[in-house]
């Protein structure tokens, strides 16, 4: 039974497996090969009876697609199923895609015993949507990761109330992932937890080219909300804070389902508010067992999701925000698929005089011309890097342009606003590169370098990384 220690098994109706996490058979009335359960618009809700062998929180997962639907077309952006657990809504999932994409939500905290999970297509589905089709679902009580799971925070949809459009979130910024840090806290035994979510863009805040240049990536990634617990997994009264509009950190005094607080998605820039709109359409309890590899920015947690650059790149191209043709000579975002995303790794050094902190850009010299530098940061100050640890960028390219036409990659030290404060810049490691393919998924990463470079006022560039 060593399944045991790692997962409280659910059983279908009562039938024990051992093992592996049960996988959900779907019920004789959902066509489609054993364990594929289909969802249709205008039909009946399809349910999973399970039996919870003891209290906890529950996930589900399965590989999830919807057939005409894709995120880079008006009117086919996606299908919504509504998820509920004993006929309460738990969460909804917003399918991009007609290409099978693994997906993992949270069903909240259940008893000990029978329970039923049902799934229905939902309002806000595109109108090119007629079916959600989910293979290979499974519960599973992770036991390891159930206190991120139970104080995990429910996400309810922007609704832009009492005007706007309660579904916009199954066409835009959709909520894709999200992941769970933990820390000491001060009091021996206590642990602050922190949980974050990447959305697939952000309407406000932020514009497109100045992402791609400070965080690499077109998605909005934000903390949302943060505890402390103490040694038995109960929430410390007072310490639940959560990023509020304008990015204030403000204490939490909303509601409560069990141990998850309840926060809304409430501005263009994917800020929260704990006072929720009436009767909110959609609800995102995401899979936060999950969390960043150490060392790495917060984008590792989209390379192991490759699926939500494609996602990402496609709510660009639908909303208009791609130049046409591109052109590595402006600042506008270009095809993504011209991108050197490269993740680094950089120190800010002690400052010795006054004026702005120096940032870091890259920059990309090509066989081809070798004379012509290709920057980052398109040669504007405030969009080189002045953040430390590891960091995100990308770098616009000619198209066609792959790995073996780089002659070389430099690290550019550039103050980022008036004057410069003298303070030495180190760059000690290349992560990874790679350039999206076709299909806009991340090709394997092609680029890695560690070492130790500083880069002063005296000398403001270097040669990390040659083929």
């Amino acid at each position: 039974m060593r399944s045991r220690a790692r997962h409280a098994v659910l059983a279908v109706t009562g039938a024990a497996l051992a093992g592996a996490p049960l996988a959900l058979t779907a019920p004789a009335h959902a066509a489609g090969p054993p364990g594929t359960i289909n969802v249709h618009r205008g039909g009946p809700a399809r349910s999973l009876p399970f039996t919870a062998r003891r209290d906890g929180e529950a996930v589900i997962s399965f590989t999830a697609s919807a057939p005409g639907v894709s995120w880079v077309r008006e009117g086919a952006e996606s299908a919504v199923v509504s998820i509920a657990v004993d006929g309460s809504h738990v969460t909804d999932l917003v399918v991009p895609s007609s290409d099978p994409v693994p997906r993992s939500l949270g069903l909240g905290h259940v008893g000990k015993g029978r329970h039923k999970v049902t799934l229905r297509f939902a309002k806000g589905s595109a109108p090119a949507a007629r079916r959600v089709t989910l293979r290979r679902t499974a519960v599973r009580m992770p036991e390891a990761d159930a206190l991120a799971l139970r104080h995990a925070p429910v996400v309810v949809g922007r609704t832009g109330w009492p005007f706007g459009d309660p579904y916009q979130n199954a066409t835009t910024d959709t909520p894709l992932l999200a992941w769970h840090e933990t820390r000491p806290a001060t009091a021996p035994g206590h642990k602050i937890i922190e949980y974050s979510v990447v959305w697939s863009n952000e309407d406000g805040g932020t514009d497109t080219p100045a992402l791609m240049a400070r965080w690499g990536r077109t998605t909005d990634i934000e903390w949302i909300y943060r505890v402390e617990v103490d040694a038995s997994g109960r929430r410390v009264d007072g310490t639940a804070v959560y990023q509020a509009p304008m990015h204030l950190t403000l204490k939490f005094t909303g509601r409560y389902e069990g141990d998850h607080p309840v926060l809304q998605t409430c501005t263009q820039n994917n800020n929260m508010c704990d006072v929720v709109s009436p009767d909110p359409p959609l609800r995102f309890l995401l899979d936060a067992t999950g969390t960043r590899p150490d060392g790495r920015a917060r984008e590792a947690v989209m390379d192991r999701e490759p699926w939500t650059y494609r996602i990402a790149a496609q709510e660009m191209v639908r909303e208009k925000k791609i130049e046409n043709p591109s052109d590595p000579a402006t600042r506008e975002v270009g095809d993504q698929r011209t991108y050197l995303f490269v993740e680094f790794a950089k120190a800010t050094g002690a400052a010795t005089g006054s004026g702005s902190v120096p940032g870091v850009a890259l920059g990309v010299r090509l066989r081809s011309d070798p004379s012509r530098l290709y920057r980052s940061d398109h040669d504007e100050p405030t969009w080189s890097i002045d953040r430390d640890g590891a960091v995100a960028t990308t770098v616009e390219l000619p198209e066609g342009t792959k790995i073996s036409d780089i002659a070389g990659i430099e690290a550019l030290r550039r103050p980022t606003g008036t004057g410069d404060n003298g303070a030495p810049a180190t760059v000690t490691s290349i992560n990874r590169g790679f350039f999206l393919g076709d299909s806009f998924l991340p090709q394997p990463s092609a680029v890695e370098w560690k070492g130790s470079v500083t880069l002063t006022q005296a000398n403001p560039s270097a040669v990390l990384w040659r083929p």
